[in-house]
């Protein structure tokens, strides 16, 4: 396995555990602030909304090249 085909493959995995800590990252945050239900519903939607925009951003480049 060369340095590229390891990118490739990693890359999602890497992503993926980074979008997780975030997610665990926000959690704390609305549960050590008080935030309540519906400031927890907005700072993961926000989150999810970053999320939604990397995963179409990589669609869109898979689809044109």
């Amino acid at each position: 396995m060369d340095v590229a085909e390891f990118e490739t493959l990693m890359m999602p995995v890497l992503i993926g555990g980074l979008v997780l800590f975030m997610a665990f990252i926000v959690y704390d945050l609305a549960k050590k602030s008080n935030a309540g239900k519906w400031g927890t519903f907005v700072l993961f939607g926000a989150l999810g909304l970053g999320v939604l925009g990397f995963v179409i951003k990589t669609l869109v480049v898979e689809v044109i090249l």
